[in-house]
């Protein structure tokens, strides 16, 4: 996954830590990241979040992909805070799993708490389509 994970090469997220159920991440809030209030943009949060939620759930050979999620902000945090995402698998069970990811910035501060369900889907099925000439 990580190789064509292009909003991870884009937003500069680095993956620091992965286990079974499990993936930290983290970024540096860069400028264009910041909204109108000078404050990082609560989409920035949210992608680091939703990535290293990804991140946690893909262990396996299916694909594992968000059913739902939300997030609370608790703090503001700024262009040049370095903000770090770990991910934690809570349950899993069938194709289902619930992860929780807390946000924190660079003095370990909680800024965000994220809240993922995930959905495994099946691996995709290849087919022969039979040509006119092969039936």
């Amino acid at each position: 996954m990580a190789p064509t994970d292009f909003t991870k090469q884009h937003f500069g997220i680095e993956i620091l830590d992965l286990a079974p159920g499990r993936a930290v991440l983290a970024m540096t809030v860069l400028d264009w990241m910041a909204n109108g209030f000078g404050i990082t943009h609560g989409g920035m949060v949210f992608t680091l979040a939703d990535t290293a939620f990804a991140y946690a759930c893909n262990e396996g050979e299916d694909m594992v992909v968000a059913q739902a999620a939300d997030i609370t902000f608790l703090r503001a945090t700024h262009a040049g805070d370095r903000l770090t995402a770990t991910a934690e698998r809570r349950w899993a069970g069938g194709r289902n799993g619930i992860y929780d990811i807390a946000v924190t910035d660079g003095a370990g501060e909680v800024v965000a708490e994220f809240r993922g369900r995930s959905r495994a889907l099946p691996a995709p099925h290849h087919t022969t389509s039979m040509t006119k000439e092969s039936r």
